[in-house]
């Protein structure tokens, strides 16, 4: 006989397979930004960093500017 956290496991998932699934929104949105951030040369990357604190600094959360932040360090990496 099957318990109740199996069952639950099987309907729902695990907990690492619910946290993957409510990421893939955003991971979604940064890999869109993709060709945009490849076309940049290493001293537009720089400039958009100074440009993420520019706008932190001015307001803007950290949630807003995540998935360019992530694109944009991503392709810095490269």
């Amino acid at each position: 006989m099957l318990e109740f956290g199996s069952i639950a496991k099987k309907v729902f998932g695990t907990v690492n397979d619910r946290r993957v699934r409510a990421t893939r929104p955003l991971i979604a949105r940064i890999n869109a930004m993709e060709p945009e951030f490849e076309a940049l040369s290493d001293e537009q990357i720089v400039a958009r960093t100074e440009e993420f604190r520019k706008r932190i600094a001015a307001g803007e959360s950290l949630d807003d500017i995540l998935p360019e932040a992530f694109a944009n360090c991503r392709e810095a990496g490269r």
